[in-house]
C-alpha cells in the first residue's frame, strides 16, 4: 500500500511530506495505522547522522495507532487493537530472554539496521528503496510496519497523543530512576535538561518518594514546569558554578544523577555534586559520537561511585507502557502538561518548536482527512491477515 510520510533526504535536511509504498506484514510483523507520533531527539540525532539511518529515509519511534494487519505467528495483538510501538529487540540474546532487552544484543541491527534479517526493506518509492525500519516502526509516516515484540496493546481510554511518547521518552525518563537507578524514599536526586526525558524523570522522582529533586535547566519556562512537576529546587546553569550550586542545596552531595544532556562539561559537573557510593545515570545522546567525559579514577574509587548507561528506562515495555498508562490515570502521570500537538503536516514547525524551548514534547497528529490508503483494496472486515509472503 502506499502512505504519507515525512522523508529525511540527506544528513540535515528538513522533513518533506511524500507518498512511499510500504510491504505487507510477513511473518512476526504488525502494520499499523499510526494516529499520533512524538518527536524525539534520537529522531534528529539520525537526521543529523549522528544515528544510522539510510537517506532517503523515514524515522520516528514513538508511534501509537490502530493495528491494520498482522503477519503469520502473530498472537499478541489483533486487527483493530490499539497500540503503542516502541522500540525493537531480537528476543533471542541473553538480554532479552532475561527480561532487560532495553539493552538487547542486537539492538543495533534490529533498530538501526533498516532492513529485514532477510536483508529485505519494507519501505519504497517509486521502486527505489527508502531508509526504514527506524526502531522497528519508522513512524513518521500514516501507516508503519512494527514487530510483535515492539507493540504493545493498551487500554483504549488513553487519548493516542498521550500514549505515543510513552514508546521511549517518557519511559525512559520514569524508567531511569523507578528501574534504572531504584532510587530510594527520601533520596536526594539532580536531573539535568528539562526537555520531556528530564521531566519525565521528575515524575518518576516523584512516584519514587525522593525527598530532594533538583532539575538543571537554562531555559525559564521548563524550570518552572518543573516545579509544578514536582522538582524542590530548580538551577539555573549560567548562574554559577554547577557543582558549587547542587552542593550549596545538598551539602553532602546528591545520591542519584540523570543526565539526558549528553554535555561532558555538566556531567562532570553533577560527578562532583553526587555523595559517597552515589549513581550517575547517563542517558543524553552526545552531538559528537566522540565526545569523552573526564573521570578522575581516584576520586570515583575513594567516593565508590557508580556510572552507568541507561537505554529506555531499564523498560520491559509489555510490563511497563500499561504501568504508565495506570499512572496517567491515576492522576500520577499528568503527560497533557508534558505534550503539544501537531498536524502532521506541521513537522518542521515541531521540530523548530522543541528545539526552540517554546514545548516539551511535541507529538504529530492525523487527521480524519489525512490522505493515508489511497492505493489498494480496502481492508476486508476484521482487517487484513498477512501470511509469510505479504498482504
Amino acid at each position: 500500500m502506499q502512505a504519507q510520510a515525512a522523508l529525511l533526504t540527506e544528513p540535515g535536511s528538513d522533513f518533506t511530506l511524500a507518498r512511499i509504498d510500504i510491504d505487507g506484514p510477513r511473518t512476526g510483523e504488525v502494520l499499523v495505522q499510526i494516529e499520533a507520533v512524538g518527536i524525539c531527539h534520537t529522531d534528529l540525532a539520525a537526521r543529523d547522522g549522528v544515528l544510522p539511518l539510510e537517506f532517503p529515509g523515514v524515522a520516528g519511534h514513538e508511534g501509537a495507532g490502530t493495528v491494520l494487519a498482522i503477519g503469520a505467528g502473530v498472537t499478541k495483538v489483533a486487527p483493530g487493537d490499539k497500540v503503542g510501538v516502541t522500540f525493537n529487540s531480537c528476543g533471542e540474546c541473553a538480554t532479552c530472554t532475561t527480561g532487560r532487552q532495553s539493552y538487547c544484543e542486537n539492538f543495533t541491527e534490529v533498530n538501526y539496521g533498516g532492513t529485514r534479517k532477510d536483508g529485505s526493506q519494507p519501505l519504497s518509492r517509486d521502486g527505489a528503496p527508502v531508509g526504514g525500519m527506524f526502531f522497528g516502526q519508522s513512524s513518521f509516516a500514516r501507516v508503519a510496519l512494527a514487530t510483535e515484540r515492539n507493540v504493545v496493546k493498551v487500554d483504549d481510554s488513553i487519548p493516542f497523543a498521550l500514549l505515543a511518547p510513552l514508546g521511549c521518552g517518557v519511559q525512559t525518563g520514569v524508567g531511569a530512576v523507578t528501574r534504572s537507578l531504584r532510587a530510594e524514599k527520601g533520596s536526594a536526586l539532580v536531573v539535568a535538561g528539562g526537555g520531556s526525558v528530564g521531566l519525565s524523570a521528575v515524575l518518576g522522582a516523584v512516584i519514587q518518594g525522593c525527598a530532594t529533586i533538583i532539575v538543571v535547566e537554562p531555559t525559564p519556562a521548563r524550570r518552572a514546569l518543573a516545579r509544578e512537576l514536582g522538582a524542590t529546587h530548580v538551577v539555573d546553569p549560567a548562574a554559577g558554578d554547577l557543582t558549587e550550586q547542587v552542593r550549596a542545596i545538598v551539602p553532602a552531595g546528591v545520591d542519584y544523577v540523570v543526565d539526558t544532556t549528553g554535555i561532558p562539561a555538566v556531567i562532570e559537573s553533577l560527578i562532583g555534586a553526587t555523595r559517597v557510593r552515589g549513581t550517575v545515570g547517563l542517558i543524553g545522546v552526545p552531538s559528537d559520537p566522540q565526545t569523552a567525559v573526564h573521570l578522575n579514577i581516584i576520586a570515583t574509587l575513594t567516593l565508590g561511585l557508580t556510572v552507568t548507561g541507561i537505554i529506555e528506562g531499564d523498560s520491559v515495555p509489555d510490563e511497563f507502557i500499561p504501568e504508565l498508562v495506570a499512572l496517567y490515570h491515576e492522576g500520577r502521570l499528568p503527560l497533557d502538561k508534558l505534550v503539544t500537538t501537531f498536524e502532521f503536516e506541521r513537522i518542521n514547525e515541531a521540530v523548530e518548536a522543541q528545539h526552540s524551548g517554546a514545548v516539551v514534547k511535541p507529538v504529530l497528529v492525523f487527521s480524519e482527512t489525512t490522505d493515508s490508503l489511497s492505493t489498494g483494496p480496502p481492508p476486508p472486515a476484521g482487517g487484513w491477515r498477512g501470511g509469510g509472503g505479504g498482504l
